[in-house]
């Protein structure tokens, strides 16, 4: 029987200033579903609300519109697969082996508080899956709790978009908060690669996440390894 992956994307389509779009940063969905398709994993994608996940304007642009992002966009059956995404409570948790959470900024605001993702997440966890996230998706396990109350990454190690690189990308006056500061505040072990940009991904037990756009790749692949370790 084929692994199951379910993953995870925005409904936000704007910062809190209207006039900056935002949404689901393409080339971090498109490169996890190449890898696990490669392995022969099913795939299915949820967000907060159900329905559209809109695609952030920056991710359409070189160098992260790879050949991976355009191919997608020109497929009208995968860009339908985010124009009909499935809701949490659509969700049985016991039909997955991992879940996915992607990033773009749009997810700050949607994935920490959703409730839905959070009993996905937690279910999906306790049951020995694999929890993953790349570059912002690390927002939708700020606030995830095990069925002790205990926070999911308290004392665990994580990675995901520093702030430096916030900073870089010259958009850190418009998040809606420090995701970096705010992942450390809930006690995980924070870590980030020497250099801004570059791939980075950590594995701690089932949890496996990665730091910006160019990591989701090797998160993938790190998740896809894990997965194969496991008797079917």
């Amino acid at each position: 029987m084929p692994k199951r992956i379910l993953h995870v994307v925005t409904n936000v389509g704007q910062y809190d200033d209207p006039s900056h779009p935002t949404g689901l940063w393409l080339s971090e969905l498109t490169h996890a579903w190449d890898v696990f398709r490669r392995h022969g994993f099913e795939q299915t994608i949820v967000s907060p609300q159900g329905g559209a996940s809109p695609l952030e304007p920056r991710s359409l642009r070189f160098p992260t519109y790879d050949r991976t992002a355009k191919a997608w966009r020109a497929d009208p059956a995968r860009m339908a697969l985010l124009e009909h995404t499935a809701s949490p409570d659509q969700i049985d948790s016991a039909e997955y082996d991992a879940i996915s959470f992607t990033g773009g900024h749009a997810v700050m605001y949607d994935f920490p508080d959703s409730e839905g993702l959070q009993r996905i997440t937690r279910e999906i966890w306790e049951r020995g899956g694999i929890v993953s996230s790349v570059c912002h998706g690390y927002c939708g396990l700020l606030n995830t709790t095990l069925s002790d109350g205990s926070l999911l990454v308290a004392g665990r190690r994580v990675t995901g978009f520093a702030w430096q690189e916030e900073v870089l990308a010259r958009v850190d006056k418009l998040v809606p908060y420090n995701a970096e500061e705010a992942m450390k505040s809930r006690g995980a072990r924070y870590e980030k690669a020497t250099l801004p940009f570059v791939s980075h991904a950590v594995v701690d037990g089932n949890l496996v996440t990665g730091q910006n756009p160019g990591s989701a790749k090797e998160t993938a692949e790190k998740v896809a390894a894990l997965l194969e370790a496991r008797p079917e």
